[in-house]
C-alpha cells in the first residue's frame, strides 16, 4: 500500500459516519478506527469477575473499586514509556496517578498519541516495554 492511498483512506474515514474501516490489498491489511469510537481516553477493561452475572442465578455484588483495571491501547503502534531515551519513565509500578496524567505515548504513522489516565489510581503493573509494538485493545497498564 502506498502512503497516498493510506492518506486517502484516512480522509475517507474522517469524512464519513463510519467508526472503523478495514482495507486489504496484496496480503496487507490496514484497519483504521476513529478515536471517537474508542472514546477520547483509553478504554478500561475490568476482569470478568466484575462483569454482571448471567440471569441464571443470584450474583455476588461486584466491587469494581476493589479489583484492578487495565488501560488498553486505543490504537496499533509503538509504545514509548519515557519522554526521551535516558529519561525516567512517565509512570512506574506503585506510583499513584491522577486523572489526565500522561502514562505513555503510542507512535503510529509518525504521529505521537498521548495515553493518559482516565481516573485517579495506583499503577500495579506496566504490561509492555518501551519500543514494543501493540495492537488496539492490548493491555498497557494494570491499576489497583
Amino acid at each position: 500500500m502506498k502512503q497516498e492511498q493510506i492518506k486517502t483512506l484516512i480522509d475517507a474515514l474522517a469524512a464519513s459516519d463510519l467508526a472503523e474501516l478495514e482495507y486489504s490489498e496484496d496480503g496487507s491489511t490496514l484497519r483504521l478506527v476513529k478515536r471517537s469510537a474508542l472514546t477520547a481516553a483509553p478504554a478500561v477493561r475490568r476482569p470478568a469477575a466484575t462483569r454482571a452475572a448471567p440471569a441464571a442465578g443470584p450474583a455476588e455484588p461486584a466491587h469494581p473499586e476493589a479489583t484492578p483495571a487495565e488501560c488498553l491501547a486505543p490504537l496499533y503502534g509503538v509504545v514509548h514509556l519515557q519522554p526521551a531515551p535516558g529519561e525516567p519513565p512517565f509512570v512506574q509500578p506503585g506510583q499513584a496517578v491522577e486523572a489526565g496524567q500522561m502514562l505513555c505515548v503510542i507512535e503510529a504513522m509518525k504521529m505521537f498519541n498521548e495515553i493518559r489516565a482516565e481516573s485517579a489510581a495506583t499503577v500495579e503493573a506496566v504490561l509492555v516495554r518501551s519500543g514494543q509494538e501493540v495492537e488496539a485493545g492490548e493491555p498497557l497498564f494494570r491499576f489497583g
